[in-house]
């Protein structure tokens, strides 16, 4: 039986009650894949606190598997993927006030990560489906949120991981990390119009892609090594793309309107998440092989320092709304708890760390009313 919200409480997981001056103008949700919850925590400045656990998932006797979380542009809604079901993944919408659930929408194979559009009415969700055959075309399943409708599963690529649209709401980019390249997806059409190899990846993975959409532009020469992205976003101004390469070790970014490669740089072992600072003065890469965090200058490109994590796993990346703070979800391995880990950008250290349970992935901040 699921016990671990109860057993979260009872293990004394939660830190010291923040300072009387009030709390925080946010909260920080973070998904554990392996505990089927949604922990909460809020940040002070010095100590981050957990305030909430939400059990999410639909087989008491299994574990579901939330992978992904992310917050509604109007703070309203937020929303998590669960990657097990029956007999596929699903894509949950949950209230901020009183996290209840809202709706719920069908997706395919192991949901990943989320991408909302700016005005919050398309929600475009990857599906890496890893423990399927491949190579395979796997889809991007897209959903209309306010009914949660899904409207179609675009035919992709082979284990698609990162989605991200860009601030614009035009464009939609996903990483691809069998057949080792990133598509660029129309808001409008829901048309793959480009491809771009980041690297040889698998010649079978790749023969299949080829035969996708006509539409899609075929994939630039990819650089002479394998690259795997696990992940794909967008810089403030809609102009560079940062692509994770969790074989590569490295970061590339692109630029976004010919999508060539500006600049390769290395990071840390297992590069898996990038995220630009909300000021798009840094970029910092989870390196989960590595046990670090690279924080890059990306007016530069350039690491500036490389942060060892509390654990082993560093896993996905969030940031204060100032852009002051970064926070970092680290997975558990076993018995040992994953964490939450808090950068201060100024002084480029780790200055506080919280335990988190059962495997955290996803991580998102909301601003609190």
């Amino acid at each position: 039986m699921r016990l671990f919200p109860a057993a979260a409480v009872a293990l004394g997981l939660a830190v010291p009650v923040l300072p009387s001056q009030g709390p925080p103008s946010y909260r920080l949700y973070v998904a554990s894949e392996s505990g089927d919850i949604v922990t909460q925590l809020t940040w002070d400045g010095t100590a981050l606190a957990t305030v909430k656990v939400v059990p999410v998932g639909v087989m008491p006797a299994d574990i579901d598997g939330p992978h992904n979380v992310t917050v509604a542009p109007d703070g309203k809604y937020w929303y998590v993927t669960i990657a097990h079901g029956t007999p596929f993944g699903s894509l949950w919408k949950m209230a901020v006030h009183g996290d209840t659930v809202v709706g719920k929408a069908a997706v395919e194979m192991f949901p990943t990560t989320i991408s909302l559009t700016p005005d919050g009415t398309l929600a475009f969700v990857a599906n890496s489906d890893f423990h399927g055959d491949h190579p395979r075309v796997n889809v991007l399943t897209i959903v209309y949120t306010p009914t949660m409708t899904p409207l179609t599963n675009l035919p992709a690529c082979d284990m698609p991981h990162g989605v991200k649209v860009n601030h614009a709401g035009t464009l939609v980019y996903v990483s691809c990390m069998n057949s080792d390249e990133i598509l660029e997806i129309d808001r409008q059409s829901f048309r793959i119009q480009r491809r771009h190899k980041t690297g040889e990846g698998s010649a079978q993975a790749m023969a299949g892609m080829h035969s996708g959409p006509a539409s899609a532009a075929p994939a630039a020469t990819a650089p002479g090594h394998d690259c795997s992205p696990t992940f794909v976003s967008v810089s403030p101004d809609d102009r560079r793309l940062y692509v994770a390469c969790n074989h590569g070790n490295t970061l590339q970014v692109l630029d976004a309107a010919t999508l060539q490669l500006v600049k390769e740089l290395p990071v840390g072992a297992g590069a898996y998440n990038v995220e630009p600072s909300p000021d798009g003065r840094w970029l910092i890469v989870t390196n989960k092989k590595a046990q670090s965090v690279s924080v890059v200058d990306a007016q530069a490109l350039g690491e500036v320092a490389r942060i060892p994590t509390s654990k082993k796993l560093p896993h996905g990346v969030a940031y204060a709304p100032d852009g002051r703070w970064a926070f970092i979800s680290v997975e558990s391995i076993g018995t040992d708890p994953g964490a939450v880990d808090v950068i201060d950008l100024v002084t480029r250290a780790r200055v506080a760390s919280v335990a988190v349970p059962l495997q955290p992935t996803g991580i998102t901040m909301v601003r609190e009313r």
